[in-house]
């Protein structure tokens, strides 16, 4: 069972940044593609930043591109959004995924970001 603790979220102005991490514990780190996801208000949650086990291979929704970099330490378990130029359309709950070689998805309890203009 892998756990997911995230952690970095906060209140920001307009143009400023933040820094999520994303803590795993209970699992092969190593093995699993890891995502960021996002949910606004009243609105369905979405992919946000993904990258492959080895960190090679990103991925981002196109309104976060150039603004947005993802990351991951294998050997300490932890992915990373850095998150610059934040707008408030980025205002939302912030969720690290993880997706095992096998399909099976893992949920952290997310973290709030708040971008005040």
């Amino acid at each position: 069972q892998v756990q997911l603790v995230e952690s970095g979220g906060g209140l920001v102005q307009a143009g400023g940044s933040l820094r999520l991490s994303c803590v795993a514990s209970g699992g092969t780190f190593s093995r699993y593609g890891m995502n960021w996801f996002r949910q606004a208000p009243g609105k369905e949650r979405k992919f946000v930043a993904g990258i492959n086990w080895s960190g090679i291979s990103t991925s981002y929704i196109d309104s976060v591109k150039g603004r947005f970099n993802i990351s991951r330490d294998n050997d300490k378990m932890t992915l990373y959004l850095q998150m610059n130029s934040l707008k408030p359309e980025d205002t939302a709950v912030y969720y690290c995924n993880a997706e095992n070689p096998i399909g099976r998805d893992y949920w952290g309890q997310g973290t709030q970001v708040t971008v005040s203009s």
